[in-house]
């Protein structure tokens, strides 16, 4: 079983943890009945779920791996949605509402026609008109416009060594 765990740290890990299991689930086991295979049946469960979670787990001793590993922070999501709720109150009503009903409800445009009372036409005109005010007012100039800013993605580019300064149009 030493060939097959690698170390002789783990093993004993490994034997330390399943008599700890043994231990606490000693009312699971039933007097009369061979104590040597209950143990060794808890041991063998306990290897069995190491070796699976060991093979998951990537080397990493420097570190190198974890570093490139990294989450947006979401404080920048709460300030653009902040500001995107913002700029749909500087909407008209029936654009906001053709906007909402359209792009964040799921209706279709003959629905929310219906429900607006008027032509499916002129809920595509609200809602284009909408949008296009939108963009003005949250000075989105196209796709690139949305997403993470420059600053932050040069920010990884600083901690590797480079220049940290970003490229393009910055927000």
């Amino acid at each position: 079983m030493i060939e097959q765990v690698g170390s002789r740290r783990v093993h004993d890990d490994d034997d330390d943890v399943g008599l700890c299991r043994a231990l606490a689930h000693i009312d699971s086991f039933q007097p009369g009945t061979n104590l040597r295979a209950w143990l060794f049946t808890i041991l063998r469960n306990q290897f069995r779920s190491n070796y699976r979670k060991r093979r998951r787990e990537v080397e990493d001793g420097d570190g190198r791996y974890a570093s490139r590993l990294q989450m947006l922070p979401d404080q920048q999501d709460q300030m653009q949605v902040k500001d995107v709720l913002a700029a749909l109150q500087q909407l008209q009503s029936d654009q906001r509402e053709a906007l909402v009903l359209i792009s964040a409800a799921g209706y279709s445009y003959d629905e929310a026609a219906a429900i607006c009372g008027c032509a499916p036409g002129t809920v595509k005109s609200r809602v284009n008109r909408a949008r296009t005010r939108l963009a003005q007012i949250l000075a989105i100039d196209g796709p690139d416009g949305f997403g993470p800013d420059l600053w932050f993605l040069a920010a990884p580019a600083v901690s590797r060594g480079g220049s940290g300064r970003p490229r393009g149009r910055l927000n």
